[in-house]
């Protein structure tokens, strides 16, 4: 069965940074797009970044354009976000998931696999 494990989520005040990693497992990510997905309390889960097979396509939520980054290592078998300068309104629990395509989907019905989240708590 496919797993997919997030890590590096936890309590920052704003303007701190956090790196989330998600690592595959009995999947081969090397040709699939990856993507990264947050879900506050009381709303729905919303796309926030993803990167095609090979990482030279990224599309991103323009709530955090220029404050988050995402990468991959398809040799590690995982996806990063990097999050910096980070504000309450980031407060969600995160979760990776892998495309059903190569490519860098932005609606949660492109995506196969989901991990089980990791929580990012920001205050102010």
């Amino acid at each position: 069965q496919v797993q997919l494990v997030e890590s590096g989520g936890g309590m920052v005040q704003a303007g701190g940074s956090l790196r989330l990693s998600c690592a595959a497992s009995r999947l081969t990510i090397n040709n699939y797009g990856l993507g990264w997905f947050r879900q506050a309390p009381g709303k729905e889960r919303e796309f926030v970044f993803s990167i095609n097979w090979n990482g030279d396509n990224t599309n991103y939520a323009d709530s955090v354009k220029g404050r988050f980054t995402i990468s991959r290592d398809n040799a590690k078998n995982t996806v990063y976000l990097q999050m910096n300068d980070l504000k309450p309104e980031d407060t969600a629990a995160y979760y990776c998931a892998t495309a059903s395509t190569p490519w860098a989907p932005v609606y949660e019905y492109g995506y196969t696999y989901w991990g089980q989240g990791t929580q990012v708590t920001v205050s102010s």
